[in-house]
């Protein structure tokens, strides 16, 4: 019989990859390869990636992301996040987790996948000032926006809940530009003062608020979960909350939590992670090619 505990991180899981195991169907495709990928167990991508900061993390650019009118208007007019927020929750954890422990030959098969979905994704926005254009997903610009939203909110998540980065901060941000270019971004930040200088740019010229901004955050805040997830989830909410930045946080009319909910989070995020194992299987799977390579070299 299941334990509460052990229930919530299997549904965890599947809420995240689509299996109770937390080993679908494509997790093969990190076994297979002959090379160790775009990073490696010791790199800053696999510290922050494999941490269970990601869960605060992936909520935050969520949350970001709707700062952005033509990221709302393409997520409001091309995503099934209201119908199927769990099946879009699956598809970007796959890319992410596939980029990151993944050989260069599964990514670049990733990267394939994804931007054939965001050939679909065109259409109009209303700018800050009101006026019209078109936006397309891959759209250099619309690309800097969710890499630096995504960069920004597992780099903060992350060090918020106290985990290290044995190099700094700076070598996440730039190992993980790496990770834009097989969806066609070759000007990613490559430090954290990059990063910030392209967020305040943004923030200064594109971001803004508007009554579907307003629909989206109440989303996140709230989606569909079972009272048991919910009850969870609201408090990863709430920390993700007080990991953005003031400006960030009053652009989205969100107030800052109270410090307790963030140390709440990390105490819940001990709990999970004792029930996950120390180690996600898809982790485990880039583990055993690499170490698998590194046998062969020795032969």
């Amino acid at each position: 019989m299941k334990t509460p505990l052990k229930a919530l991180a299997d549904g965890f899981r599947e809420m995240v990859s689509g299996s109770p195991d937390g080993k679908p169907a494509w997790v093969k495709f990190i076994e297979e390869g002959d090379d160790e990928g775009y990073f490696g167990p010791e790199s800053a991508v696999w510290q922050v990636h494999g941490s269970v900061a990601t869960l605060i993390g992936g909520i935050r650019a969520l949350l970001l992301q709707a700062a952005h009118p033509a990221a709302l208007a393409g997520v409001a007019t091309h995503s099934r996040y209201e119908t199927d927020l769990l099946g879009r929750l699956e598809g970007t954890s796959r890319w992410l987790t596939i980029t990151t422990f993944g050989s260069k030959a599964a990514i670049s098969r990733e990267g394939g996948r994804v931007n054939e979905m965001h050939k679909k994704v065109s259409g109009e926005y209303e700018k800050k000032d009101g006026t019209r254009a078109p936006y397309a997903a891959r759209d250099p610009r619309f690309l800097l926006w969710v890499h630096c939203a995504f960069t920004e909110s597992f780099l903060f998540s992350h060090l918020a809940c106290g985990y290290p980065i044995k190099e700094g901060a700076d070598s996440y941000v730039r190992e993980w530009r790496l990770s834009a270019e097989p969806l066609g971004l070759m000007n990613a930040p490559a430090s954290v003062g990059e990063l910030k200088s392209t967020m305040d740019d943004f923030m200064k010229n594109e971001l803004s608020y508007t009554p579907t901004t307003k629909m989206v955050v109440d989303f996140i805040a709230k989606p569909p979960f079972g009272k048991i997830a919910l009850f969870f989830y609201r408090i990863l909410f709430k920390a993700a909350v007080i990991t953005l930045t003031d400006a960030e946080r009053e652009l989205l009319h969100l107030k800052k939590p109270k410090q307790f909910w963030l140390h709440l989070a990390k105490f819940n995020l001990k709990l999970l992670k004792s029930a996950l194992g120390n180690k996600p299987p898809s982790e485990d799977a880039a583990r055993a090619r690499i170490a698998r390579l590194r046998n062969q070299k020795l032969d």
